[in-house]
This record gives structure tokens, sequence and C-alpha cells, in this order.
């Protein structure tokens, strides 16, 4: 499997991500910068964390109108495993792949720690690897993750299971604790905790190299063919 990081400036966790895949998982990974307009080759797009365009205007406005958002668009429609962290997550809402908004932390000072995780769903293809119900520690690190939404989009999150991960002690202020949202269609997920910093045991945690994984294991199921 092959997976593009976009790279915007102002990302600082594109290494964190490309780490994740090429040393922890052993796939293949390639950097992909703001201004490319053709993700084709690439079975995969991963959106890291970091300040996009010094977060001007709202965290991942002006990188939600970045060329290489086209093509992303394009990945999510046809069926491609899509994925935004921290500031990943706010660019895919900001560019209409994901409901609801990131505001400013409920305490509005930035937060940097581990946090204990439910996990909602795990009937995803990002989530295959964990249990329904399973508490995971991944760490934060945001001004604004604080997730919010009208009553008619929570709704339909509840009715429609994209709610994948939520908060056991909630540090931002998130409606109903969620820290993790996937699509309708089950491809695009954007989270602000960061799977990509607990792939090891030295880091703390070992308990997102699971999400990474779940990634890998549903492409090859509907991709490799074997005789």
């Amino acid at each position: 499997m092959k997976f593009a990081v976009i790279v915007f400036p102002g990302s600082n966790c594109d290494v964190d991500m490309y780490h994740a895949i090429k040393d922890e998982l052993g796939e293949e990974v390639e950097y992909v910068w703001h201004d490319s307009t053709n993700l084709d080759e690439f079975d995969g797009i991963l959106l890291p964390g970091g300040f996009s365009y010094g977060d001007y205007l709202r965290s991942g406005a002006i990188a939600g109108f970045a060329n290489v958002m086209d093509a992303v668009k394009k990945a999510a429609a046809e069926g491609k495993p899509v994925f935004g962290v921290c500031n990943g997550f706010q660019i895919l809402t900001e560019a209409g792949l994901l409901p609801g908004t990131l505001r400013r932390n409920e305490k509005l000072k930035f937060m940097c720690k581990q946090v204990e995780l439910v996990v909602e769903n795990n009937e995803s293809m990002f989530t295959t690897g964990y249990e329904k119900g399973q508490v995971i520690t991944v760490p934060i690190a945001h001004g604004e993750g604080n997730y919010y939404c009208d009553q008619e989009t929570y709704e339909s999150l509840k009715n429609n299971n994209q709610i994948i991960f939520r908060y056991q002690n909630n540090p931002n202020g998130s409606l109903d604790d969620i820290a993790g949202i996937v699509n309708e269609k089950g491809n695009v997920l954007g989270m602000m905790p960061h799977p990509e910093r607990a792939v090891d045991a030295l880091l703390g945690s070992a308990d997102g190299l699971q999400l990474f994984r779940s990634i890998v294991r549903n492409w090859r199921e509907n991709h490799v063919v074997t005789s």
C-alpha cells in the first residue's frame, strides 16, 4: 500500500506520520507538497498535524483551499482512505469533507498530554484492529480541538455510527466527548489526538499502531488478489 503525507506550509507532524508508515508498518510512503494536483498513484491520503499557513483566519481555513485539496476530494470520492489528524482534522472540516468545526479549547489554553480514548465504532476501515469499547492511550497537542456541530448534524453522526472515538475524560469541551468522526461513506476519518505519536512503547504508548494496521488490512482485503 502506498501512502501520501500531504505537507502544507506550517505542517510539523508530517515526519511523525511518515515514520509511522515507513518504519512501523513497513509500507510505502511519500511526502506530497500542498501545490500538487494529482494523487492518483497513492492508495491512502494522510493529512498531518501542525499549523498550516500559520493558522491564519481559522485553523485549517486556508489549507482547505490549497491546490492539493481537489485531489484529496477526488481520492475520498473514489473510496480511498483519507485520514486527518489534529490540523488535518481541521482542514477536512474546512474543506467540507467532514461535518462540524473545531473551536478553541474550553479553557482557551493549548493542551499537550496523553489522553484516554474509547473506541465507539470498531467496524470502520480505521478501527477493525480494536475492540468496541476498548480504551486506548493517545497524545493530544492542540489549542483548537473543541469539536462542535449543530443538533441536526449531531443526530446524523449518532444515527450513522460516525462517531469513532470519544474522550474518556473530555480535555477540551468537545460536544458529547467527540474525539474523532468519519464521513457517511466511512472512508474519511478526522481526529484530534495523534495516533502517529503512539506507535511504539518508547513513545509512551503503541495503541495508535492498530489504527494504521487496520487501514492496511482493509486495503489488502479489497485490493490484493491471491491465487
